[in-house]
């Protein structure tokens, strides 16, 4: 009787002495079918060539093998499994916060920030925060929203239209890169920086630029960090005003009572 006593099951295919047929159907070195041969005949080709008898295609009667050097064919096929999942397109949606009111300076920073991870292939979504009496005019939220969409248009598209959510209006905007084209990008470009740190045919000048560029980077990132801080800040001044706003409704009420 057979039973299962644990462990893993193997998806490696035989090899050589492991496989316990009488004949199989020999492939080539070079992709030629040799044909149906005793397996006595195919173990003595593969150490002949100094190769492997792989068995390819269990399930086939009989069943098919190849002359290979396995060792070979693991490593490059573990490389191709990296490369597939370093290539693999992960869905992000970053998410960035305005006020209906915003002054020039911080909407265009703002909108250097959608730019960005727009041109990383990224999602934005796009909140609009009302405060008070801001919640009687939703049209300057869905104003703002058109023109940040329009203003980015060359590299984003309108994948959710704007719609009200509570105290917030919120749109979503989608790349019109692919992720995959942009971390191609990205992977190029920080293989440029390395090669110009590592003094590749660059001027010192070149070298300096990329120092800036990175300084403006983490820079821009702590920028971001900031306005974080800022947004949680005015959300809880938002929670504090609506308690305001409702008992000062509930003393009204009281007094006209």
């Amino acid at each position: 009787m057979w039973c299962y006593r644990g462990g893993s099951i193997s998806t490696e295919p035989r090899i050589n002495d492991r496989i316990r047929v009488p004949e199989v159907r020999l492939v080539g070195p070079s992709g030629e079918q040799v044909g149906i041969v005793p397996l006595a005949k195919a173990l003595e080709l593969a150490q002949e060539y100094d190769l492997d008898l792989v068995e390819v295609a269990a399930s086939a009667r009989p069943p098919v093998c190849k002359l290979m050097d396995y060792g070979k064919f693991k490593y490059e096929s573990a490389m191709k499994a990296r490369e597939a999942r370093k290539n693999q397109a992960h869905t992000v949606i970053k998410e960035m916060k305005l006020r209906p009111k915003i002054d020039p300076h911080d909407y265009d920073t703002k909108k250097g920030h959608v730019v960005r991870f727009l041109k990383q292939g990224d999602k934005v979504k796009i909140t609009i925060m009302f405060r008070g009496r801001e919640q009687s005019r939703p049209e300057l939220g869905y104003r703002l929203l058109q023109r940040l969409a329009s203003d980015v248009e060359e590299l984003g598209f309108i994948e959710s239209n704007p719609k009200q959510d509570g105290r917030n209006m919120i749109m979503v905007l989608g790349p019109h890169k692919k992720k995959t084209e942009a971390m191609a990008e990205a992977r190029e470009a920080q293989a440029a920086r390395k090669a110009e740190r590592q003094g590749v045919a660059v001027s010192d000048e070149s070298g300096d630029e990329a120092l800036a560029a990175d300084a403006a980077l983490e820079a821009e990132n702590a920028a971001l960090e900031a306005e974080d801080v800022e947004d949680a800040s005015d959300e809880a001044a938002d929670v504090a005003e609506a308690g305001t706003d409702e008992a000062a409704a509930s003393d009204e009420a009281s007094a006209q009572a």
